[in-house]
């Protein structure tokens, strides 16, 4: 059964500052099959890392649609250990922002009708999706 990986990061400078988002998709093989990156302009740290995972959700979706891939499961990461906990239930979603993002996640992977599980990793094994995030965010600024 083909699997896909997705790695998701967002990043703030200032909290709440200028921020980013960064997703990198692996196939079962480990071999990266797309990235993604965007300044999402004002949020805190915890605001662009479910950014990021909602967004990580459209790329699936096109890469699905578009025959780019073909994939039975999905496996998600994350180094926001709030993000991971509050998508299992594990932790309550008190911030009222915090919990529409929730939500919508968890429409959106309904919709895309595909198993899935989500792990918290440590930020080391997070590189890849953290540069593209903060990548984002210093493109944005030289073009200030």
């Amino acid at each position: 059964m083909p699997k896909i990986k997705v790695f998701t990061d967002g990043a703030s400078r200032g909290n709440p500052g200028y921020a980013g988002i960064g997703i990198v998709i692996y196939d079962e093989n480990d071999f990266i099959i797309a990235t993604y990156k965007e300044f999402i302009g004002e949020a805190t740290n915890n605001q662009a890392e479910y950014k990021a995972a909602i967004k990580s959700l459209d790329v699936v979706k096109k890469l699905r649609s578009e025959g780019e891939v073909s994939f039975d499961s999905i496996e998600f990461y994350s180094d926001s250990e709030l993000l991971v906990n509050q998508i299992t239930f594990d932790y309550q979603v008190k911030e009222p922002e915090l919990a529409l993002l929730n939500n919508k996640f968890h429409v959106l992977i309904k919709k895309l009708n595909t198993p899935y599980c989500i792990f918290h990793i440590d930020r080391s094994k997070n590189k890849n999706a953290d540069k593209l995030a903060n990548l984002a965010i210093e493109n944005k600024l030289k073009k200030l």
